[in-house]
Parts: C-alpha cells; structure tokens; sequence
C-alpha cells in the first residue's frame, strides 16, 4: 500500500489557502457594499449620506481620508458630463449603525455628503421630458467610495434609507371604472382621540405609479414631520398619484378648467373611500392642497364637493381664473382658502389665475380667504445664500411645505382670534 502520509501537510497547506481565499472573497464582497441615505430638500431628494461597514484600518480614520465619486444614468436620456459622473465632497464622518444613526461603539461609518441644488450630482432624481410630458424619475445612482489609506473600495448600493419617506405606506391603491390611482399615506401614532386628515396633490412632474416620487420631489414629507404633526395634535396625510397629471382631459391633453379632466371624479372617491376605511379620521377636519396640477385639482374638488373640505391650502395655482364661473364662486367663498404664488412664476402665470380668482372671492364677501403673493422663492435655508438666492418661481410650493406663510394679500399677517398665525396654525383651527 502506497504511504500517503508525506502528503498530508501539503493537503493541509492547499486546505487552509482554499479557506482563506473563500473568507477573504466572502469578506471583500459584503465590504463593498454600502448603504445610501437619501433625505428631501427643499428642492427634492439629495443623496446626503453613503454608511461603509467598517474595518480594522478605518476604526481612526479621518473625514479627509475618504474620496467619494458618483454616476447617473437614466435610459434614453443624454445627460451632459457635469450632471453624469464627477466626485462628492465629504464634510464629516462619524460613528454609527448600519442606517446611519450616529452610534459612538457602531461598527459602521457613515460619511455625510454636501449637497445643492445647483448640483445635479447630489440628486438621485432628474427631471426628465419623455412624449412631451416632464417627469421627475429616478435615476441608476452609483457610488463610489474609497479609504484613500488602505485603498479599500466600496461600490455597490445595498439598501437604500430614505427616513422621510420610510414613514409612509407607500402601497395605496384605488380603482373606479377604468381608472386606477396609486397613493402614499402616514397615521399618526398613540392617539386616543380622532385626527384630521391632510391631503396633498402633486405637481405635474410627479404622475406615475411609484408613490415615493409625489411624496420626495416636493418634500411633501414634511407635513408628517414632527414639527406639522404636533401643530394639528397628530394628522393623517394622504398622497394620491394621478397615473399622468391630473390636469388630462379626456383627449390626454392639458385642461385649465375649460373642460373636465378625467380624473377628479375617482379621486373624491379615493379620498372617501380612505376615509371610510380610516375611521379614526375626523371627517370635520378633512383639509386639501396640492401644487400647480395639483393646485388645480384641490380647486376642482372643491367646486365639486364644497362641503366636504374644511379647508384647502393652494400653491402656484394651474386653473385659469376665466374658467371658473360666478355660479362656482358662490358655491366656494365660504370655504376657507389659503393661496400662495410667487410674483415671478413663469408657469402658471398668477395674473391669469390665483389674482384675479382671489380678487372675485374678495368682492364675493368671502371672509376665510388668504392669499400669501410672495416676491419670489428664495432658499429659506440659508445654506445657499438666503434671500440672494432664488429658487424657480414657480416653486411656491416651498413655502407651503416648510409652513412658512403668514401674511395676506395686504402683507399684513393674517389673524385667527386676534393672533397672528402661519399656514399650518390657520388650518390646523379650520373644521366644517
């Protein structure tokens, strides 16, 4: 019999290198993984923090001892090279867990990233024109991250965190007839009484039927923030999604409120049917709002149904003031209303719609209408240069979400019980 015992230290050795390099694979593989924090802006999503595992040599690491560098792609779309590829710059790291809450013993490090909104590369979203429609998509957003000192490499997007976002319900949907409209929802938490409920309608970019997008491309998160919520005592929010724009006619183009659109009529029955099934719902304290498109279809909903709501809070206007007649304006002038436009929005021209419209109201003797004309949108941040920085004009929406109007048409502030109150405070005492 052959003796085979001179080999069983080679066996050995291949044993333990087989082992090793299957380990060391395994572990480089789940070392490039990272997890992408994506929180909303003012000007929508910004991709603000990327959280690596970490390892033996970044334990003491430095902010300045990371490079991070991104790409954008959409399909079909041309993107020019400042907007599809360059690097981030790094303001801080720290400690902390896997989704990166700051945690002092974490085995994780999350590097917190500057972002703008003059800088395309800080945006996991893009505005993009398809069939003549502009949307806001998502884009294949790619990190790159490297620990210049140990050159350890982490380039693959694990999970995504967006903690606006992540409050919601995102799987709403609601069919009438041959129309389906997909929705976003919140609860609120812990409450022994019943709660009103805020509906939000989105712009004209943010048609479809992925629910983040009307929710994050205008912060509409916000009005679940704890800020709002505690400001109405805890609120329901409701985001329905129009699977085009809510301003379609029935031969798919733009409505301005000379024709019917295709959509109000399985929207009201959305909104009652969540209702319905919500029954911790104060049905007294049903409030709605919504930008541009969306603007329009909260003024159609209350032509529509002007006892349902106890109040509508409307930003940069779409519906044309020629098409809403007098018989509409006595059926809504005593349905609390909060405007807001910008002097210099471009899209929805304000003296074609929320001007003149304000002004018939006014003369109509409705006593609960408020309209907030701002000069234009400026960055309420501060981080980009305040006043001396101007957003689109049409992006009056800002200040709807940030509860940042309290003045009238006379740039007086507006009054409620002798207060002076801001947008949130006003509607938050509104009730049928």
């Amino acid at each position: 019999m052959k003796n085979t015992s001179k080999y069983y230290p080679l066996f050995f050795i291949l044993f333990v290198l087989a082992n090793f390099n299957l380990t060391y694979s395994q572990k480089s593989t789940f070392d490039s993984f990272y997890t992408l924090v994506v929180e909303a802006f003012d000007w929508g999503p910004g991709a603000n923090k990327v959280v690596i595992p970490l390892n033996e040599a970044m334990v003491e690491a430095k902010t300045n001892d990371f490079e991070v560098s991104t790409t954008r792609e959409v399909a079909g779309v041309q993107m020019s090279p400042q907007e599809a590829s360059g690097n981030r710059e790094v303001v801080h790291s720290y400690r902390s867990n896997e989704n990166g809450v700051i945690k002092v013993d974490g085995e994780f490090r999350t590097l917190v990233l500057s972002v703008s909104p003059t800088d395309p590369l800080t945006s996991p979203m893009k505005h993009v024109i398809k069939d003549g429609q502009g949307r806001n998509q998502w884009v294949a957003y790619k990190l790159a991250i490297e620990h210049t000192p140990s050159k350890t490499v982490w380039n693959t997007e694990k999970k995504r965190v967006m903690p606006q976002v992540d409050a919601f319900d995102l799987n709403g949907v609601f069919s009438q007839g041959d129309i389906t409209l997909t929705y976003a929802n919140f609860k609120p938490s812990n409450r022994s009484s019943k709660s009103p409920l805020i509906i939000w309608l989105h712009g004209g970019g943010e048609g479809g039927t992925d629910t983040s997008i009307p929710l994050i491309a205008n912060k509409a998160t916000n009005y679940a923030s704890k800020e709002i919520q505690a400001i109405f005592g805890g609120a329901h929010v409701l985001v329905p999604q129009s699977p085009t724009f809510w301003m379609q006619s029935a031969n798919g183009e733009y409505t301005r409120g000379e024709v019917n659109d295709i959509y109000n009529e399985t929207l009201m029955a959305l909104i009652r049917n969540y209702v319905k099934e919500n029954p911790a719902i104060d049905i007294n304290r049903i409030y709605i709002g919504g930008c541009s498109n969306g603007g329009y279809m909260s003024l159609k909903l209350i032509i529509e149904n002007p006892d349902y709501f106890a109040a509508a809070y409307i930003s940069a206007l779409a519906f044309q003031a020629q098409f809403v007649t007098e018989i509409q304006i006595e059926r809504i002038k005593e349905v609390p209303i909060w405007f807001l436009h910008a002097k210099d929005d471009t899209v929805t021209m304000p003296d074609e719609t929320v001007v003149p419209l304000y002004k018939r109201l006014i003369a109509a003797n409705a006593s609960n209408v408020h309209f907030s004309f701002y000069e234009n949108v400026i960055d309420l941040s501060g981080m980009f240069g305040g006043a001396d920085f101007r957003y689109n004009g049409h992006f009056s929406w800002i200040y709807s979400h940030s509860n940042h109007a309290n003045f009238g048409f006379d740039n007086e502030s507006v009054l409620w019980n002798g207060n002076p109150v801001n947008l949130m405070e006003w509607m938050a005492a509104q009730r049928n």
